[in-house]
């Protein structure tokens, strides 16, 4: 059958969480992998590697964190935020080789998560600047989970609105988490922390059996609103916009 997982508790420790080789990339087998904590993640050129680390990074619903610079930058701009109006060109924001480390983002995974997107459960997040498509994120919603895979951005500040807005679009749907896989000091300072893997499983066991209602545009709040709630906020600290 498709989509048989070993014991996540059988995971390697080193390197952390890896659990499986082999399998598809089928629908089939992501959905059932990502409703089990399970993601791929491997080079061009590699059979399908399958991993469940420990401890897991997560950011609970509402728990985002803007830092000055980004309410500065969010005060100013002239950002439009929109979802599942370019996944692939997102997918191919994030697949773009960085620091000469190529990606794992490969053409087999590429296609498996289009035709994810096509059944509804992989979405996107973009941010736009006069027309032009400046950050982006994606990731899987299975219930009330978000699994953020990854982000971009090509201007300062652009991927961190993009996360800030997701966040606040999931939490207006009654998202539970998003999950953001394995540590980075980038989504700590976001807000960020750490889970075992059993409290994560628990999570996962209620929370995406629960019903998503994912429209095709949610009504994110846009740039001035982002703003006048982060200007809100900075106004009890000092900060001025």
């Amino acid at each position: 059958m498709p989509g048989i997982f070993p014991n996540t508790k059988t995971a390697a420790q080193n390197p952390n969480g890896l659990l499986a080789a082999g399998g598809e990339l089928t629908s089939e087998w992501l959905i059932s992998a990502y409703r089990q904590g399970i993601f791929p993640w491997f080079n061009e050129g590699e059979p399908p590697l399958w991993w469940t680390p420990t401890p897991r990074l997560v950011l609970f619903a509402g728990e985002v964190q803007a830092n000055s610079r980004l309410r500065r930058t969010l005060c100013g701009c002239d950002w439009q935020f929109k979802t599942d109006v370019d996944f692939a060109g997102v997918l191919a924001g994030c697949a773009a080789p960085r620091d000469d480390a190529g990606t794992w983002l490969t053409s087999a995974l590429q296609t498996a998560l289009i035709e994810l997107h096509g059944l509804g459960y992989a979405h996107s997040l973009e941010v736009f600047e006069q027309g032009q498509r400046i950050a982006g994120i994606y990731g899987i919603a299975i219930g009330k989970v978000f699994f953020a895979e990854s982000m971009f951005g090509t201007r300062s500040n652009a991927s961190k609105a993009a996360l800030l807005s997701l966040s606040t679009g999931l939490t207006q749907l009654g998202f539970v988490l998003m999950d953001c896989q394995v540590r980075s000091t980038h989504l700590v300072e976001r807000g960020a922390r750490e889970i075992s893997r059993a409290a994560f499983e628990a999570i996962l066991a209620k929370a995406t059996l629960q019903d998503c209602d994912w429209p095709g545009v949610w009504p994110i709040a846009n740039t001035q609103e982002l703003a006048l709630m982060l200007a809100d906020r900075a106004s009890s600290s000092g900060l001025k916009c």
